[in-house]
Formats: C-alpha cells, sequence, structure tokens
C-alpha cells in the first residue's frame, strides 16, 4: 500500500475521458506530434524520429529515488522511471547513456503498468516519471490502465521542458506535479547546447500552460501534492540567462514560484566540443544566481535537492 492517502488527480478523469485522450494521443504518434519537433512518422508502425523512440517506451531503469528534491522524496522516496531517448540531446546533458546512447529496454504499456504498481507496492510517494515529452501518449495510456489496477499517488512529470501545447493538453487533468527544467532563456544559447532553435520560446509557454493547469506547488506535512516545482541548473558563465528565467517567473508565472537552482553542473557528455562549458560551475556563479533570484522577488527559492 501506498504511504499517502492524497487522491490524484487523474482518479477524477471519467473512462470516456481517457479514452478520449488515448484516442487523440494515438492520432500524434501516428503522424508525430507529440514534441516541439513534429518528426511527422507513424510511430504507431515503429517508425523513428528524432527521439529514435518509436511506440513502446524504452526504460532504462524503476526505483525508489531518495535523490530527488525533498518534497517529492519524503521518507519513502520518490518513485521513478527513467525514460530513455529524448527530445533536446542536450551536449552538457549528466544521463548521456540514457538520453543519447538510449541505455535501456523498449517496454509494453503493460509493462510500464506493472512498472508503476510495482512502486506504489513500495510505498513510494508519487510516480515520477523522467524525461517523457516524447511518450506521452504512452503515458496517457499507461496511467489509464494502471488507475483501473489501483494505482492511486501523485504523477509527477520531470520534464527537459521542451513540451508541445498538444501533449499538454492532454496531460490536463492527468499530473499532479509538473517540474520542468528551465535550461535557457535566450533560443540562441539554446541553439548551441541542444538540438533544437527555439527551446526558450517553447519552454516558456510550456511553463504557462503547467502552471495554469496545477497552479503553485502546495506542500502538506512535508510532501509535494500538486502544482509547479521548475528546476534551473545554472550554466557556466550564464548567470545573465538564468537572471532572465528568474523574472520571466515572477512576473509570468508567480512569484511563489518553487525554483530549485542548481549548483552541480559538470563537464559530461560532448562538454568536451565546446570549451567555454567544458568546467565545473564555480559556487561563486551560483550564488550571484541565488542573489539575482531573491532581488527579482521570487520567494520559494531553494537548494531542495
Amino acid at each position: 500500500m501506498a504511504a499517502e492517502t492524497y487522491h490524484a488527480s487523474y482518479l477524477r478523469i471519467k473512462d470516456d475521458q481517457f479514452m478520449r485522450k488515448i484516442k487523440q494521443g494515438r492520432s500524434l504518434l501516428k503522424n508525430c506530434e507529440v514534441c516541439p519537433r513534429n518528426c511527422h512518422v507513424n510511430r504507431l508502425d515503429g517508425e523513428l524520429g528524432e527521439c529514435r523512440s518509436g511506440y513502446e517506451p524504452i526504460v532504462s531503469s524503476f526505483f525508489l529515488h531518495f535523490g530527488e528534491e525533498a518534497p517529492l522524496v519524503g521518507t519513502h522516496g520518490s518513485g521513478t522511471i527513467f525514460i530513455g531517448g529524448c527530445n533536446l540531446q542536450c551536449v552538457f546533458c549528466q544521463n548521456y547513456e540514457t538520453s543519447h546512447l538510449l541505455e535501456g529496454q523498449p517496454v509494453s504499456i503493460a509493462q510500464l503498468v506493472k512498472m508503476m504498481l510495482t512502486l506504489q507496492e513500495n510505498s513510494c510517494h508519487n510516480i515520477n516519471i523522467v524525461t517523457p515529452s516524447h511518450i506521452v501518449p504512452q503515458l496517457v495510456e499507461a496511467l489509464y490502465q494502471a488507475k483501473q489496477q489501483g494505482l492511486s499517488v501523485p504523477l509527477v512529470y520531470n520534464t527537459g521542458g521542451y513540451d508541445s501545447m498538444k501533449s499538454l493538453q492532454l496531460l490536463d487533468g492527468l499530473v499532479d506535479i509538473y517540474m520542468p527544467d528551465f535550461k535557457f532563456y535566450s533560443d540562441t544559447l539554446a541553439s548551441r547546447y541542444t538540438a533544437v532553435q527555439d527551446y526558450g520560446t517553447v519552454a516558456r509557454e510550456a511553463i504557462r500552460e503547467m502552471h495554469r493547469q496545477v497552479g503553485d506547488l502546495i506542500i502538506e506535512q512535508g510532501l509535494a501534492k500538486k502544482g509547479l516545482l521548475v528546476r534551473h541548473l545554472v550554466m557556466p558563465g550564464m548567470v545573465n540567462d538564468s537572471e532572465k528565467i528568474f523574472q520571466f517567473l515572477a512576473t509570468h508565472i508567480s512569484p511563489n514560484t518553487y525554483v530549485n537552482v542548481m549548483p552541480q553542473f559538470r563537464p559530461a557528455g560532448e562538454t568536451g566540443y565546446y570549451p567555454e562549458i567544458g568546467r565545473s560551475l564555480h559556487y561563486t556563479e551560483f550564488l550571484e544566481a541565488i542573489r539575482r533570484a531573491q532581488e527579482i522577488g521570487l520567494r520559494r527559492l531553494d537548494k531542495m535537492s
């Protein structure tokens, strides 16, 4: 049994609503528009787009995670499922083997459901799907089946922030906690360090929609129940871009937005080809980012991990 009695949002969605969402999701997969890259391949038939993932999601691992933000971890851990592949392909990815090299195995929807239920049986506080932007229709289908079999803990959508409005509309009413990375404000910076040209623009609109759906983060007895939790990894030499992110969140989302400002950037992945980020973050840069966020007026600012 799960440790919480909180009733997750998806439990309130009627079966006919779920079935409409599943149908819409399959339509997105047939001519793939699941993420903003819009590859237009038929993933229902196993065709591969930029994420190199067909119909069956790739799962690299699943376990009770105690290294996430404290309001997710609690005493029993966050039930984390790591999805292989990624629509961003960041050159500095610290999960390079999973995101770039597709470490893991394709799983059926039934197997994904079993993972969720196993994590709940082990008393996780939530189901935390990591890097799900390219498998939203499959997630919706798995969530429906898991609900039918007794899943009841909150759902965490743990994303890189490059999410399509069509997918977010599918998720409306299903997700309890949106946890996007907000990597870059500048599209120009993003185009150098990711595989997309419009990351900042897309992420801003996606985060607006996430907040519209779930609001500010609600924490009860130390545990996150519902709302938006934003992560931002401070990049070497890019504190000015961090400041623009903080300004956007405080002004256009909410000054009460929970933001985990992270100092743990280190050279990884392909950073050897980018000398300007081929070093660890100076702690003084992290402190400067925190100072600017506080000056801007973000009230729920914390290094929570």
